[in-house]
């Protein structure tokens, strides 16, 4: 009870910098629970623990969304009620995206491949699944159809669990942690090798242009994930509160799915003609 408490759910959504904190302080204490517990399973055990001390706050933020519907009038102004959760949870993703980075680049070697073997393991699958298409188009095809999968798990994890999908975006950060990790110690071991040394301002830099790969699509694709588990989520309660058949809460679901698809199409077209543009494969 006491990580949970440390911040209130009603005043993260008018401060959602805090949940940015949130998520760095929940992911550096779930790594280290997880690797002095169950060492041999630290990877999934990390992601439950982060999991469990969000899900307070995240429950109760997302439980208020659907008051939001049942009693403001007009979609662009229940979408600007859905945007100030939107963001709050993008700050909880990229803080804990940025705990578990740090904690891949500075920790022994021998403890990150301990503690992140799944996550590594997770992110040679995915590069092989989503590289099948020679063409650009073929590899936009296997990207999007990787995403459109993982949105319906958001979905199908919100609608059962309520704030299900945070489970399923927390171990998608994992993942993308380790692969910005692992791009920053590549690139510092080239620098050393070259120059013989690294210093405070190629670790900034580095790291400032692995995290800028990574994210300059993947924060909308985040996004996408987050608003199918806000749909998802509305629906739950809706459910549970024997709301469902109120009109306004299924019309604002189905268009928070069909944004949801529309913006990961986006994010799909960005990380295959775009981020490559700024950024190389």
């Amino acid at each position: 009870m006491v990580l949970e408490s440390l911040f209130n759910p009603f005043a993260v959504k008018r401060k959602p910098w805090e949940m940015f904190v949130a998520g760095v302080l929940y992911s550096l204490i779930g790594l280290f629970l997880a690797y002095i517990s169950f060492r041999d399973y630290a990877g999934l055990l990390l992601v439950f623990i982060i999991v469990m001390a969000a899900i307070p706050l995240v429950y109760t933020a997302i439980k208020n969304e659907e008051e939001i519907d049942m009693h403001v009038k007009g979609e662009w102004k229940i979408l600007k009620e859905h945007s100030k959760v939107l963001i709050f949870l993008m700050y909880f993703f990229i803080g804990v995206v940025i705990g578990l980075t740090l904690a891949y680049v500075f920790l022994p070697s021998s403890m990150v491949t301990e503690i992140f073997s799944i996550q590594s393991q997770a992110m040679v699958d995915v590069q092989g699944n989503v590289q099948g298409g020679i063409t650009l188009f073929g590899l936009f095809q296997g990207i999007f159809v990787n995403n459109m999968k993982v949105l319906l798990f958001c979905l199908v994890f919100s609608f059962l669990f309520g704030a299900g999908a945070i489970f399923i975006l927390t171990w998608n950060a994992s993942v993308v942690a380790v692969a910005i990790g692992n791009m920053i110690k590549t690139n510092l071991a080239t620098v050393a090798s070259e120059v013989g040394s690294v210093n405070m301002f190629n670790y900034l830099s580095i790291g400032t242009f692995s995290f800028m790969r990574f994210m300059f699509h993947g924060l909308v694709e985040i996004a996408a994930y987050f608003i199918a588990g806000i749909a998802g989520s509305i629906i739950s309660i809706a459910v549970i509160k024997h709301n469902i058949q109120e009109e306004s809460v299924l019309y604002d679901s189905v268009n928070l799915i069909l944004l949801s698809v529309g913006v990961l199409f986006v994010a799909a077209l960005m990380e295959v003609y775009i981020t490559p543009v700024f950024f190389g494969w």
